[in-house]
C-alpha cells in the first residue's frame, strides 16, 4: 500500500507554490522558482523568482537575488534586483540594490548602493554599442525634449 496517490498532480496551481528553506538548513547553488520563497535558513548562491522572496529573522542570504518583491527581516548580502525591496525591523541589507521602490523600517539597516530600476526586475537589459558610421546612421533625425514636473 502506497502513501502517494496516483491521481493527484504534482503541479501546483498558480499562486500556491511556496518554497521554504527552514531554520537550520543550508542551500548552496542556483535556484529558479515560479512562486514565492521564504528563507529562514542559510542560502548561498543565486535565486530568481517570478513572485516574492522573504527572508525571515533567522534567514541569511549571500548572493544574487532577482524577484518582484523582496522582504528582509534577517540578513541579505550581495546583489538585489527587484521591483520592491522592504527592509523590516531587525532586517539588514548589505548589498548593491536595483529597485523601483525601497522602504526601510527605522529599526532596519541598509549598507550599500541603490540604483533606481526603470523596467521590470526580470527583463533582459542588453545594451548594444555601435561604433563608427553605424553609430551616426542609427541616430534619429529629430530629438524632442519633454520636461515634466513631479511637484504638484
Amino acid at each position: 500500500m502506497g502513501i502517494l496517490k496516483r491521481n493527484v498532480s504534482s503541479k501546483s496551481t498558480a499562486g500556491s507554490a511556496i518554497t521554504i528553506i527552514a531554520e537550520g538548513n543550508k542551500f548552496c547553488g542556483d535556484m529558479s522558482i515560479v512562486g514565492k520563497m521564504h528563507i529562514d535558513g542559510t542560502f548561498e548562491g543565486n535565486v530568481s523568482s517570478l513572485d516574492s522572496i522573504s527572508i525571515g529573522k533567522a534567514g541569511h542570504v549571500r548572493g544574487l537575488i532577482k524577484a518582484k518583491t523582496v522582504d528582509v527581516c534577517g540578513l541579505l548580502e550581495g546583489e538585489v534586483i527587484c521591483d520592491e525591496l522592504h527592509i523590516e525591523a531587525g532586517g539588514q541589507v548589505r548589498a548593491i540594490v536595483e529597485s523601483k521602490q525601497m522602504s526601510i523600517n527605522p529599526q532596519g539597516c541598509f549598507v550599500g548602493e541603490r540604483r533606481i530600476k526603470e523596467v521590470g526586475a526580470l527583463a533582459d537589459n542588453r545594451v548594444i554599442v555601435e561604433t563608427g558610421s553605424e553609430a551616426i546612421d542609427s541616430l534619429p533625425n529629430k530629438i524632442t525634449l519633454d520636461q515634466t514636473s513631479e511637484n504638484n
